[in-house]
């Protein structure tokens, strides 16, 4: 009988390796690769395929089947008066600045980051030989002087130390401008030529492209699909009778045009999105379904922990976040949770997972609160999960901006008896004296508040009143071209603008982080890879291994893989002429957890043996007591544990020759 204890920590990560492997074994290359290729840009192979539509189809599961989300798709290109609206034409940036001599770009905040952890690494070298830094990924090439080609054993000044950390804690909250004065007051160059860099300046991720055979019709690649949600949102209200809460979803592609695309799929600048827009009454932003999660714990990093220029997260659990104000309210704190059984079913490591909340500077435009869910790995700790509380802005400026109302109309069982000032507008006065800017009159009085008009009808009392539109002309009024009165009001009917709890995955980078997290050697070789990839989302989840290519195992490998497909399950056969360790060796790198051997003594007894991936533990039974037993493996209903209850341990001496 195989240990079934896995040393998965023999041998000290290696990032060059696992690349090595997927680059290998095809998970994802290069795109354009004979063309000397496209940076930010890959395909994906066979096995990175089935990674990904696994993860797909888990996340349609876990999110659009269980929560009975309204799912959409809509267009990549999209025409640019949608994102002059939303505010992405005008914010969708990153800070950028270039090398002074080479012109080379560089992301302002990655420069800032990557040196000063570089002079901390070499730092902890120095008051600590026996430290090992992260190692660089072998693909860059370092252009730096000898004294930057290997990690240098540099003792800082403690001050300074504590400074370097302080402003590594907060980096997301600089702006441009503090940005450069870091670099500046820290001589922060470019690491590939020791040169200064220039002022940031603002450059927007959006790609643009015109519509139409004139080009005449701008338009931008999408850089979220989160538009095409609010722009359906009527008839998304309607589909759903009228009533909130409800969630729509979304899976597609989107498109960001970064500075400086590094990291392989961590940042790159075509990608799958995941997101949900949920849109909630803004009086009531409780769930109904949060006392399922109310005790799911969590590492949390909120703002003021990293404005103090701490990093340290806080266990708790989501129900006394919420409670306690941490997390704005029980929607957003349901998603923070929901997204955390998600990533930890499909195989994250949820001790290298943690939810980190936007400070103040970094918080989209649109957002009220936002958490990170992000996920170590060896290039820091990304984010692969942002969950926002967008407010009612996306609904707000695209109603605004089109005169088409977003919004919800809510017949009320008990009417609401209020009082309130009401402006009488005399219309035929108002034409006469304002001409085609009536219009714009009667709409800056009917958006004032109870407080305005009340102001407003004082103004009158004296005399004249002066109103402002939203561009700044001022228009002059008088008594008799209106009245204000207070008056007792009987409302049936409410009407609000929904609000929109948010959760948006990057597909790909929680791909890459679910594959360093698998990856591991064997204790006895290191050169034995091995993925430890979950069955729920591994590409292949059975390998077929026939001893011999002689026919009379043929139609038992036909009837084996006919009864798996049948049973939903994807398989593979290989019979190349390779040893059956170098066989099931191969099938390790690439994640498949369950392995079937066939030989002569399955066709005399019509058994065969089953094989575990990570403890190479092997069973033993009838063909279809192992095809049942697999499939439920398979379909995450049994452990390995029950399967060795139901099926006998292989003793190694079944096979006839």
């Amino acid at each position: 009988m195989a240990n079934t204890v896995v040393n998965k920590t023999a041998h000290p990560f290696e990032r060059s390796r696992l690349e090595s492997l997927l680059l290998g074994r095809f998970f994802y290359a290069p795109a354009f690769e004979i063309y000397s290729g496209v940076k930010g840009l890959y395909d994906f192979g066979p096995p990175g395929s089935s990674l990904q539509s696994n993860i797909i189809a888990e996340w349609r599961k876990h999110f659009i089947i269980q929560e009975h989300m309204l799912e959409l798709d809509t267009t990549v290109i999209t025409p640019a008066p949608v994102f002059e609206a939303s505010g992405h034409v005008a914010r969708f940036a990153d800070w950028m600045v270039k090398d002074a001599k080479t012109g080379e770009v560089l992301r302002a905040d990655h420069l800032v980051k990557n040196v000063l952890q570089a002079r901390l690494d070499s730092d902890r070298l120095a008051r600590d030989p026996a430290y090992q830094p992260p190692k660089e990924d072998n693909k860059k090439k370092k252009k730096a002087s000898a004294g930057k080609a290997k990690l240098a054993a540099v003792k800082l000044p403690d001050e300074l130390v504590a400074e370097y950390e302080n402003i590594l804690a907060k980096l997301d909250n600089y702006t441009g401008t503090e940005l450069g004065e870091l670099c500046r007051m820290h001589k922060i160059t470019n690491p590939d030529t020791d040169n200064e860099v220039s002022e940031p300046t603002m450059f927007n991720l959006m790609f643009q492209t015109s519509i139409g055979p004139t080009g005449d019709v701008p338009g931008y690649l999408r850089p979220e699909t989160a538009q095409g949600h609010f722009l359906n949102f009527s008839r998304l209200l309607a589909f759903n009778n009228n009533t909130l809460p409800f969630a729509s979803a979304q899976i597609g592609r989107s498109f960001r045009n970064e500075i400086a695309p590094r990291s392989g799929l961590l940042r790159v600048r075509e990608f799958t999105m995941a997101e949900i827009e949920h849109f909630v009454d803004p009086d009531d932003k409780s769930h109904p379904n949060f006392d399922e999660v109310r005790d799911v714990e969590l590492d949390l990093l909120d703002r003021h922990t990293q404005e103090s220029g701490s990093t340290k997260v806080t266990r708790t659990t989501v129900g006394a976040a919420v409670d306690q104000g941490i997390i704005a309210n029980q929607t957003l704190g349901y998603f923070v949770a929901r997204i955390y059984l998600f990533l930890t079913k499909i195989g994250i490591n949820p001790k290298r997972l943690r939810f980190r909340q936007h400070m103040a500077n970094e918080m989209a435009h649109y957002a009220t609160d936002c958490w990170d869910a992000e996920i170590e790995n060896s290039f820091g700790w990304t984010e692969c999960v942002g969950c926002a509380d967008r407010a009612a802005y996306d609904l707000t400026v695209h109603s605004n901006k089109t005169g088409h109302p977003l919004i919800v109309k809510e017949q009320l069982a008990t009417p609401i008896v209020t009082e309130r000032e009401v402006a009488d507008l005399k219309m035929s006065l108002l034409v006469k004296k304002f001409g085609k800017e009536t219009s714009a009159v009667k709409d800056i009085v009917r958006e004032m508040d109870d407080a305005q008009l009340l102001r407003l009808k004082g103004e009158l009392a004296q005399g004249t009143a002066t109103v402002v539109s939203n561009d700044g002309k001022e228009y002059k009024l008088t008594p008799d071209l209106l009245t204000i009165e207070r008056k007792t009001l009987k409302l049936g009917k409410r009407e609000y603008t929904p609000n929109v709890i948010e959760p948006s995955f990057g597909i790909g980078r929680i791909l890459y982080c679910l594959l360093e997290h698998s990856f591991w050697s064997r204790e006895q070789d290191i050169e034995r890879g091995v993925l430890s990839l979950p069955a729920l989302v591994a590409p292949t989840k059975v390998l077929i291994v026939p001893l011999s290519s002689k026919k009379e195992l043929f139609p038992l490998v036909a009837e084996i893989t006919a009864k798996l497909r049948k049973a939903g399950v994807f398989s593979r056969v290989d019979d190349s002429n390779k040893s059956i360790g170098r066989r099931y060796a191969r099938n390790d790198e690439l994640g498949t957890p369950f392995g079937i051997t066939v030989d002569f003594a399955s066709v005399q007894n019509g058994t065969v043996t089953l094989r575990e991936r990570d403890t190479t533990m092997q069973l033993i039974g009838p063909v279809d007591d192992v095809i049942a037993t697999v499939t439920e493996l398979v379909n995450d209903t049994i452990e390995w544990a029950e399967a060795a209850k139901r099926l006998a341990v292989y003793d190694g001496v079944q096979a006839l020759d």
